[in-house]
Order: structure tokens, then sequence, then C-alpha cells
């Protein structure tokens, strides 16, 4: 993560924190699992079908119902696509974050923007606004998807 660093979350205890009067399951557990091995956002679909092939019987409205009280615990971050998908990943950090997400190859960098928190505030309170949240993605091509671009656009002209 660029920026500060933050205590690290244990893996194995990823999405397992439960409201009160809620248990953890062997699907919760199973679902904390595979994204604890996964350092890439993905679909509840893509999930959902990686813990079948693992032999782990889920439903995907379970799926889905997990990852989204996991996101609102903080255990997995979120992105959306531009077309509107919601992707999931287990939380790299405790800590308040920003991704900057590369729209080629899906690699994500977890940021820290002191200035964007500063600003959010100071907007937030001229309209009066409290208990406010946020949330920041930055989308555009890392250097290596760049790279690769340049090339084969250098060799497409060669050839012609």
């Amino acid at each position: 993560m660029i920026g500060p660093p933050s205590a690290a979350t244990d893996v194995h205890d990823v999405g397992l924190s439960q409201p009160s009067g809620s248990r953890s399951t062997r699907q919760k557990r199973a679902l904390a699992e595979l994204l604890a091995a996964c350092d890439d956002f993905r679909s509840a679909q893509d999930i959902h079908a990686q813990l079948r092939a693992r032999g782990r019987p889920v439903g995907l409205t379970t799926v889905y119902n997990h990852l989204h009280a996991m996101a609102e615990s903080g255990a997995v971050d979120t992105v959306r696509t531009e077309n509107g998908e919601t992707l999931f990943r287990d939380c790299q950090s405790g800590a308040h974050h920003h991704h900057l997400v590369c729209r080629t190859c899906g690699r994500t960098v977890e940021v820290v923007g002191p200035a964007v928190e500063q600003w959010a505030d100071q907007v937030a309170a001229a309209e009066g606004f409290v208990d406010v949240g946020h949330t920041l993605e930055i989308v555009g091509t890392c250097g290596l998807c760049a790279d690769r671009q340049a090339t084969s656009t250098s060799n497409s002209e060669n050839i012609a």
C-alpha cells in the first residue's frame, strides 16, 4: 500500500467477526479462506464458481450476502467496474484507503490520500453534512500495460 503503514489483518480471521447473535459458518470460513488466498479483485460469480470448484457447496445468494456483510464490516474491499459490477477482495489494510485500478489487467494499488480526506471533510462541512463517508477509485492504465500497448502499436505499425 502506498502511504503510512497500518496494522495488518490476520488472514485467518478475515470476515469472521460477526454481529452479536450471528455465527461463523463453514460457508463464511470457506469464503474468507478463498479471499485470503487471492490478491486480485473478483466478482461474486467468480468467487462462487471457485468455491464450487474446490468442492465447497454454497449458493450464489449466500456468497453475495456474505460478501456484502464483509464489505460493510471492512473485511473486504470493493471496487466498481466501469460497467457497474462490484468486485471484491480481501482487505489488505485495516485503515481507510482508496484504490488505483488498471482498467486493462485489473492490477490494484491501495493508496492513502490525506488531501482527499481533508477535502471531503471540508466539502461536507460547508454543506452542513455530518457523519460522512466516501469512496474513491482512480482508474487508469498501469505502466506495464501501457508499455505492452505501446509495443503492440509499434509492432503493428512496423508490419504495415
